[in-house]
C-alpha cells in the first residue's frame, strides 16, 4: 500500500522537526501504541497493537531513521512481526516553512503487510490504515498547535479550594 499526504501545521518548522525526530512524541500519537525501547537516537523498537476487522495483532517493530537532513527531511524504515503476520514500512517527510508560525509537511509511506492480518482483513486493510493515519495526524496537530504553557515551577501558585456546589456526583 502506498500513502501520501500533506499536512498544514500551525507551528514553526523547528518545532515540527523536533517532534518528528522524538520517538516518544511520535509514539504518543500512534494509535495502539503500547511500549517503546530506544536503542539509539535513530533506532527504536515500539510495540503497537492493531486490529483489522476481527483480526487483532501486536507488532514489535524495529525502526531506523535514515536519510536525515536537518531541518527539513527525514526517512524511516522498519519491519515487525506479530503472530502469523509481518509488516515492512518505508516513509519520508519533507518540511517547508510557510511562515514563522506555519509549516507544510509532505509525507509518503509504503507499507507491505503479509500473513493472517493481510489475508483475513484484506478488504479492510487500506481503509483501516487511512483511519489510523488520520487519527495520528489529528493528535500530531493538536499537540503541536497547543499553546505553550509555562512549566509548573514558573506558574503562579494559586490555592485550590473545592467549589461549594461540587458534590462529587456526576
Amino acid at each position: 500500500m502506498q500513502f501520501t499526504g500533506t499536512q498544514q501545521i500551525n507551528a514553526p518548522a523547528q518545532k515540527v522537526w523536533d517532534f518528528m525526530l522524538d520517538p516518544n512524541m511520535v509514539a504518543s500519537c500512534a494509535p495502539g501504541f503500547q511500549s517503546m525501547e530506544i536503542l539509539a537516537p535513530d533506532h527504536f523498537k515500539p510495540t503497537v497493537a492493531v486490529g483489522v476487522g476481527a483480526v487483532k495483532a501486536k507488532f514489535t517493530l524495529d525502526v531506523q531513521l535514515e536519510d536525515v537532513r536537518p531541518p527539513d527531511h527525514a526517512g524511516v524504515r522498519g519491519r515487525g512481526n506479530a503472530v502469523g503476520s509481518a509488516v515492512e514500512l518505508h516513509g519520508a517527510m519533507d518540511l517547508t516553512p510557510v511562515s514563522d508560525t506555519e509549516t507544510t509537511m509532505n509525507w509518503t509511506a509504503d507499507v507491505i503487510v503479509n500473513g493472517v492480518i493481510a489475508s483475513v482483513g484484506a478488504r479492510l486493510l487500506e481503509g483501516t490504515a487511512q483511519k489510523l493515519t488520520a487519527r495520528f495526524f489529528d493528535c500530531f496537530r493538536q499537540k503541536l498547535e497547543a499553546p505553550e504553557t509555562p512549566a509548573a515551577s514558573e506558574a503562579p501558585a494559586t490555592p485550590s479550594t473545592p467549589d461549594a456546589s461540587d458534590t462529587g456526583n456526576t
